[in-house]
């Protein structure tokens, strides 16, 4: 059963705290601007020129600020479209982040070795929001050639209702584990595919949970996970080199010497 109720909050809050903090600053810079013009005026300068005076010279800053105007636009898009909001995490331009502000003229990302990334709102060509109202952790298993795809589908639904169950996830997680099937054939692996749905931001907390799950389960029933291996064959007409080692053969010279000449044998029986 979906959580729906839990989502629609979160998502709520993340709508507040970036429209709040834009309305802040729009306030503190009202005031601050009324309280200026009330103190030139007390000190006798004539407010109504100096506005008239500013109308004039905000036209010819103008076109030297088109880069503001077309950030401040593009801002304001940003937030009322809903793209992002404070507290999701984002791809813009290719680089990832949990956004810290949303503001008329710049977006604000903090990666995750803390280093922080300012965008003004006029250059951001690409954006992607990966919590939006819900997020999906994405599972891609390596099992070996050797297993029952089926059994290892099995036991990953097992998994995902166990996890389901217990308090400390179940509120973070608001779909059961689908798992898809077998994905894809690797050199070496067959890779089935998985994912579970959180709320936005849990993903990882859950899906790293299952990986520790998966990997321990896993080792208790015996079953493989893949590794590189390389396997030679030799056709019939080939005569099988045989190497018997004895315990007084130390000398590793003595060693290589007789492996070189077995090799040089096999050589002159192919050509």
């Amino acid at each position: 059963m979906l959580r729906s109720g839990n989502s629609n909050t979160f998502e709520v809050e993340k709508r507040v705290a970036t429209l709040g903090g834009i309305i802040q600053k729009i306030a503190t810079g009202s005031v601050l601007l009324f309280a200026v013009m009330m103190i030139m005026e007390e000190l006798g300068f004539d407010i109504k020129a100096m506005l008239a005076g500013v109308g004039i010279m905000g036209v010819a800053v103008g076109f030297g600020a088109q880069n503001l105007v077309r950030d401040i636009i593009s801002g304001l898009f940003v937030i009322f479209e809903n793209r992002i909001r404070v507290g999701d995490v984002a791809i813009i331009n290719g680089t990832a982040g949990l956004v810290e502000q949303v503001n008329l003229r710049t977006s604000v990302l903090r990666s995750a070795d803390g280093t922080v990334h300012v965008f003004p709102n006029g250059s951001i060509t690409s954006l992607s929001n990966m919590t939006h109202e819900y997020s999906y952790y994405v599972f891609n298993i390596c099992i070996a050639y050797t297993e029952d795809t089926d059994r290892v589908v099995s036991v990953l639904k097992e998994i995902g209702a166990e996890i389901q169950r217990e308090p400390d996830f179940s509120n973070a997680i608001l779909a059961p584990l689908e798992v898809q099937g077998v994905d894809s054939f690797d050199d070496s692996a067959v890779i089935i595919k998985a994912r579970i749905k959180t709320l936005p931001i849990k993903q990882w907390f859950v899906g790293r949970e299952m990986n520790r799950r998966i990997k321990k389960r896993f080792d208790e029933v015996g079953i493989k996970k893949p590794y590189p291996h390389r396997a030679i064959y030799f056709d019939d007409s080939s005569t099988p080199v045989s190497l018997k080692l004895s315990r007084e053969m130390v000398n590793r010279d003595e060693i290589k010497n007789m492996v070189q000449e077995i090799l040089t044998e096999q050589q002159k029986e192919i050509t």
